[in-house]
């Protein structure tokens, strides 16, 4: 986790023009530059004030599953720009990986499911993880003006591990349908993951487990953090489960194949690719 955070200060810390030799893709893999990310467009002025970097299953262009939506080669910078810099990547996203799994089992038994529920072949067998490393400016936030580190949302699939460096900023409303609505701050803590619960699972669950509400407020220092998305095969669907209903409690939602809902979730946040291509990015 420390040479993440390391080798995230060094590409973000590059030339802009450096950067945008990375743009992300169609298939949602490379750097974000800052406002690329609208997830709050009710409240939000500008997008967030944050800049990412999108890292994916690893397909080359002539493996048959290259074709899906979201999966294939991802974009690496140079190792003379940035040496070991993949290396760790790929070795910090295995390893989260096998935590997400274990956490999955945890929710599996918390449902009275088995333990290994979610290991199936037609859930993770072929998951889908994205790493994804963000910076956030030393910007003050402004949520009166509309101005955030980033808009509140929730994460859109299974469940997300999150990593942090020691800078007050994320802020989570327990109860989102209350009005007003009362964040409080994640109190950073060093070496650990906060654990997100996604759309997909309160989804799943039929309520029983609600994705959580949160936002980023800048307070003029920089910060760093890593989030790892886990969410299941792209063509798992996803129903109400069978510990999750009853005839009091029927599904609330409508089966849905994983990426499906994903497609739209991914583009109804960010910025369409031809902005850049306007601006001769």
């Amino acid at each position: 986790m420390e040479e993440v955070f390391v080798q995230s200060r060094r590409f973000f810390g590059l030339p802009l023009s450096e950067k945008m030799k990375l743009l992300r893709n169609e298939k949602h893999r490379g750097y974000t530059p800052l406002f690329d990310q609208v997830l709050d467009p009710a409240n939000q002025i500008h997008g967030d004030y944050k800049e990412g970097y999108y890292i994916g299953v690893e397909l080359p262009e002539e493996d048959s599953g290259a074709q899906k939506p979201h999966f294939g080669p991802n974009l690496w910078p140079s190792e003379d720009v940035l040496p070991r810099w993949r290396q760790a990547m790929e070795q910090f996203g295995s390893q989260a990986l096998n935590v997400a799994k274990v956490v999955a089992r945890i929710i599996a038994l918390a449902l009275d499911l088995e333990a290994d529920f979610f290991d199936k072949p037609e859930i993770l067998g072929k998951p889908f993880p994205i790493l994804r490393l963000l910076h956030y400016e030393g910007l003050i936030s402004d949520p009166s003006k509309g101005i955030y580190g980033a808009g509140a949302h929730s994460d859109f699939g299974f469940i997300t591990l999150l990593a942090t460096d020691d800078v007050l900023g994320l802020q989570i409303c327990k109860n989102k349908d209350a009005k007003p609505q009362a964040w409080e701050y994640v109190q950073p803590l060093k070496g650990a993951f906060i654990v997100n619960l996604g759309d997909m699972l309160e989804r799943w669950s039929n309520c029983i487990f609600r994705s959580t509400l949160h936002r980023v407020i800048g307070n003029g220092q920089e910060r760093y953090s890593i989030a790892f998305f886990l969410d299941p095969n792209h063509d798992c669907l996803i129903e109400c489960l069978p510990t999750c209903m009853s005839e009091e409690n029927p599904p609330k939602f409508p089966p849905i194949l994983c990426q499906t809902y994903l497609a739209q979730r991914y583009y109804d946040t960010h910025a369409d690719l031809d902005v850049y291509r306007s601006e001769g990015a």
